[in-house]
């Protein structure tokens, strides 16, 4: 095992070193951002790049200055300290200056999903009741309609265009002052929500501590990723979500690396086209995106720069076809791991020196893992069990959700909803959703194993397998498959039945197989089985 082994332990003695190493420990005062950006500055990083986008870019010097005043600005708008402001902004240096600003001033600060519809951010504004929008100027229209039915939403500010009646981020930022006394804020007080994803109902509000983000940069970042001061790093997950905050902001931020923030859609093109364009060293991305680059014949040519080191992929489980593929072509390891908005990044993961494809790795030091059956008692290995995290990034619970909270979060330990196996060393094998798992012939399937096994065939771009009953009543296994340009459909269906049985087992095989378009998913690319479940016929 390739982990460094100093937080290997429960994830409170871990979360106590953390704690410790950052100066949180007693009564005292914690600002994220005196340890994140401030810190930065003071060790003689003021005038080096911190951010990057396509048309402006921040040294932490300039970021330090903004963020002090963007703090000046919310208080001059009357919000107080513990009280919300929402972004909706797409991922440009003006996102660190405004999250940053108000973690700075003891306000918190609420990153919303840039994809969701009008009905979804009414929803999730009133929900966390922000006082103040920020709202980048390509998104506007989408909440245009809906602001001006929000009782507690007061001041909309547009990031990067025309205000069309509102404030504007580059007029109001400027009249600010450059002196702020960063709020003395406590290690365990909320700094920032990060809403759920929502793939089976609205999204809920997760409250994140300041001392959270230093528990991430010091296991997984500096620990299995090895970020180091001379990275550059591109993500294509967003800052709104966990796993991108990490990717793009702590982690870089940990050790005063460069990030490069796109604020397009990451198709394979515009990922290419950035990471010759910027040569990164770390790239972190998601199973469909890896897969869609690989198989995009526009981009068949494409390089992916000349100095990266290594890869992250997150957000669901990443088949073992596509990290083998991805290091044939580019010759860099793929990390896969898996985290949650609950636990703000990866909890277990492979690591340089020590990866499994198909396998999600190890725990990450620092968090303790286990497998438990539907009684709560643990499985042996070998067994599908869920899976019961102990962390030291684990949430305070989710905003007026009292009943789901105490669900998930039991005591030390939060309950992920993923089905995993471990195996004889100790590596942890994702098998689905508890709600996506199911019996054939009383022996448990796993669609994400099913899935693979059916996009191994040079037929298949990508698949998802749900349930569904047969005349008898038993539950089977259905196939939706996504297939590649100019495939001939002619004897396909009874060939990729064989080709399941052969590659992992005769009664997993789809009974039923669909050709579709393209699979239902969240922003974050997992696939969204319940709403095939519903659509599922025989």
């Amino acid at each position: 095992m390739h982990y460094n082994s100093k937080y290997v332990g429960r994830s409170d003695r871990g979360n106590q070193e953390v704690r410790a190493m950052h100066g949180m420990s007693g009564s005292g005062s914690y600002n994220a951002v005196s340890w994140l950006l401030d810190r930065n500055v003071a060790e003689g990083r003021g005038s080096k790049l911190a951010f990057t986008d396509p048309v402006a870019e921040l040294s932490f010097g300039a970021l330090q200055t903004q963020s002090r005043r963007l703090a000046n600005l919310l208080c001059r708008l009357g919000v107080r300290r513990e009280e919300r402001v929402a972004m909706i902004m797409l991922d440009t240096v003006e996102f660190p200056v405004v999250f940053l600003g108000a973690i700075r001033a003891g306000i918190v600060p609420v990153p919303l999903n840039t994809l969701l519809t009008s009905e979804q951010y009414a929803y999730v504004l009133a929900d966390c009741r922000a006082g103040v929008l920020f709202v980048s100027a390509a998104l506007l229209p989408v909440v245009q309609d809906v602001v001006g039915r929000l009782p507690d939403l007061e001041h909309v500010v547009v990031v990067g265009g025309d205000g069309h009646g509102h404030k504007t981020f580059a007029d109001e930022i400027a009249r600010e002052s450059e002196a702020f006394e960063t709020v003395a804020t406590h290690a365990e007080e909320p700094a920032f929500w990060l809403y759920s994803s929502g793939s089976t109902g609205m999204p809920k509000g997760v409250r994140h501590l300041h001392g959270s983000l230093a528990a991430t940069a010091d296991t997984y970042a500096k620990q299995v990723l090895g970020i180091r001061e001379n990275d550059v790093c591109l993500s294509a997950a967003k800052l709104f979500f966990a796993y991108g905050l990490g990717n793009a902001l702590t982690f870089p931020m940990s050790v005063g690396a460069t990030t490069v923030l796109n604020p397009e859609r990451p198709t394979p093109a515009v990922m290419f086209r950035l990471l010759q364009q910027y040569n990164p060293t770390i790239f972190y991305g998601v199973p469909t995106l890896f897969s869609a680059m690989l198989n995009d014949p526009a981009c068949k040519d494409a390089t992916a720069g000349t100095r990266l080191r290594i890869c992250t992929s997150a957000g669901e489980a990443l088949p073992e076809s596509v990290g083998l593929a991805w290091k044939a072509r580019f010759g860099v390891d793929i990390l896969d791991g898996v985290g949650s908005t609950e636990l703000l990044h990866i909890f277990l993961s492979n690591a340089p020196g020590d990866i499994k494809y198909g396998s999600s790795g190890r725990p990450v030091p620092g968090y303790q893992v286990r497998l438990v059956n539907e009684a709560g008692a643990e499985v042996a290995e070998g067994e599908v069990g869920e899976l019961l995290v102990d962390a030291p990034s684990a949430g305070e619970g989710y905003w007026n959700q009292r009943s789901k909270s105490r669900r998930t979060f039991e005591g030390h330990w939060t309950r992920t909803g993923d089905k995993y196996v471990r195996d004889a060393e100790g590596r942890y094998t994702f098998c689905g959703r508890a709600d996506d798992m199911f019996k054939v012939s009383g022996i448990w399937v796993s669609p994400f194993e099913v899935e693979s096994a059916l996009i191994t065939h040079p037929a298949v771009l990508e698949a998802a397998v749900v349930p569904d009953a047969d005349a008898e009543g038993l539950l089977k296994p259905r196939a939706f498959v996504v297939l590649r340009e100019g495939t001939d459909t002619e004897g396909l269906f009874e060939a990729l039945k064989e080709h399941v049985k052969h590659k992992v087992g005769a009664w997993k095989y789809p009974r039923w197989i669909e050709v579709v378009d393209q699979l239902p998913k969240t922003a974050t690319g997992k696939i969204q089985r319940f709403k095939l479940r519903e659509g599922a016929h025989n």
